[in-house]
């Protein structure tokens, strides 16, 4: 039976009288000098400071009508704030539990890896390789299984009324998360020059060339982490690689993990100097609709991967037309379940590195400080680097971030592009916040409806904005419900603005 809209308020009220304290004024970060970067300490990036607010009186009548408009029979784990599609994945211990293993069985299955394409940059010692992924044993479980544990992550429907091309997905991607990490494990890499990259419509793929050598064995310095991760940049010899302070070009190489035959994946050696995209994925290189629940997980879940629009043809003209041109592709999804991300880039869109969710960063707090961090990381790999920042408007976090990479690094973010999915989708029903962006220039970034508005803009000049395209930006929450975004600013409706902001979260986390 649905829940009613009075027992979803209930689980609502918690999270609804809590938001995360604004963080203070910004410092001008002075880029350093690239070097190798140590292996990142990963659990500081979740602590927050929360507070309560006496919003709730003011708000009861709003999430009615905003739960009304999604329809009242969504699982609590989705109005609790972040559905367990994307937080709190089994790991170690519980999965082996859930599904019944013991040691001796789990001893006797074969190793794999999880090969996160990465990128390179030049230090003063020479070519240093980010190398990143996660070690793990991948149990035999039954379909039944697989179909009682697939259906935890549908609304409305289960694996066994889904097509069975979609059936299977369902099957292999709950496979996927339900695999044991491998703590304390060494690996070892193979690197070799790589021919081909992605789908951009140029020869070789992504803006990178066939380096003419590379080729080398490289043993990880570190054991993974409890959770089975490893991450770290680590030096490489040159061996016929073109040195980075000499060439504009980008090398790519393939990396090959030994012991595994299906931990590969293809790494970047990118100068000091150039244009760098940092791209998100879900509605906006690809058709998710993470803002409907039901409709996003049937998308990421089940559905065969679709892309947006004409997207591909901007991102296979950006890789034709401007050299050497490092494409980089960031999602908060967690690990496990970026093998279809990645498929999807490398078949539709230019080839490039990843950045994805370590399994360490699980609650609600570390999910919406994870894309800051990794932002972070690559703008200080490379701070002579200019880079340009697409996502869309039903992230909270790259509402907030974007705008501060521009604050926090001056002069290395070129532009910002934001595909404004409340004015694109009318499934859309959760406002953003764009009081970010007030003390940018202008010039500087777009919020876009369609791909085409993309279109003829010189991004390698710094040209941002097409000016046939309307902004109507009000540095407020805009796209709020009953007409609230025109008067967001009055202080007699900032509690309705909250509200409607903290009630957005619960999707916008999603992904």
């Amino acid at each position: 039976m649905a829940p009613s809209p009075q027992a979803v308020l209930l689980i609502l009220l918690p999270l609804i009288s809590a938001y995360v304290v604004p963080d203070s004024a910004p410092v001008a970060v002075v880029p350093r000098h690239p070097l190798v970067t140590p292996s990142p300490t990963l659990q500081d990036a979740a602590s927050r400071t929360v507070r309560r607010r006496g919003l709730v009186d003011d708000i009861k009548g709003d999430v009615n009508s905003i739960l009304s408009a999604l329809g009242s029979n969504i699982p609590s784990y989705v109005a609790s704030g972040v559905p367990n599609f994307f937080q709190d994945f089994p790991t170690g211990d519980k999965v082996q539990s859930s599904l019944g293993i013991d040691d001796d069985q789990l001893k006797a299955l074969p190793t794999s890896v999880l090969n996160v394409p990465s990128y390179g940059n030049w230090t003063d010692q020479g070519w240093s390789l980010r190398f990143r992924g996660n070690v793990y044993k991948q149990p035999n479980t039954n379909e039944s299984k697989l179909n009682d544990l697939a259906n935890i992550f549908l609304i409305d429907t289960s694996v066994e009324k889904l097509p069975p091309d979609q059936a299977d997905q369902a099957r292999n991607l709950t496979a996927e998360i339900f695999v044991v990490q491998q703590s304390n494990q060494n690996v070892t890499f193979e690197l070799k020059p790589a021919p081909t990259a992605g789908a951009s419509g140029e020869q070789g793929g992504g803006g990178a060339v066939t380096p003419n050598g590379g080729s080398q064995q490289v043993k990880f310095p570190f054991p993974t982490t409890g959770e089975g991760d490893f991450d770290a940049f680590v030096p490489i010899e040159s061996n016929g690689l073109a040195d980075g302070n000499k060439t504009s070009n980008i090398q790519r190489l393939n990396v090959y993990t030994q012991g595994s035959t299906i931990g590969n994946a293809t790494s970047y050696l990118v100068p000091p100097t150039g244009l760098t995209i940092i791209s998100d994925i879900d509605d906006i290189l690809r058709i998710t609709k993470i803002y409907q629940p039901k409709e996003g997980l049937l998308n990421s879940f089940a559905r065969p991967f679709i892309q947006w629009k004409n997207m591909p043809d901007i991102y296979a003209n950006w890789s034709r037309s401007i050299p050497d041109f490092h494409f980089h592709y960031l999602t908060t999804t967690p690990e496990q379940i970026t093998r279809n991300y990645m498929d999807f880039i490398y078949k539709t869109y230019p080839g490039g590195s990843f950045d994805t969710r370590p399994l360490n960063f699980s609650d609600v707090a570390a999910t919406l400080s994870i894309r800051k961090y990794l932002l972070t990381k690559i703008f200080e790999t490379y701070p002579k680097r200019k880079f340009i920042l697409v996502a869309d408007t039903s992230n909270s976090d790259v509402m907030k971030d974007y705008p501060q990479m521009a604050t926090d690094f001056p002069g290395q973010v070129q532009c910002i592009f934001l595909r404004n999915t409340s004015a694109t989708d009318d499934g859309d029903k959760f406002p953003y916040d764009t009081s970010g962006f007030k003390n940018l220039d202008k010039n500087s970034y777009m919020f876009f409806k369609v791909p085409d508005d993309l279109t003829n803009l010189d991004i390698q000049k710094g040209q941002c904005l097409n000016t046939t395209i309307q902004q109507n930006v009000t540095f407020s929450y805009q796209g709020l419900p009953f007409g609230l975004s025109k008067k967001a600013a009055s202080p007699s409706l900032k509690a309705n603005a909250m509200m409607a902001l903290v009630v957005a979260g619960l999707v916008a986390f999603f992904i």
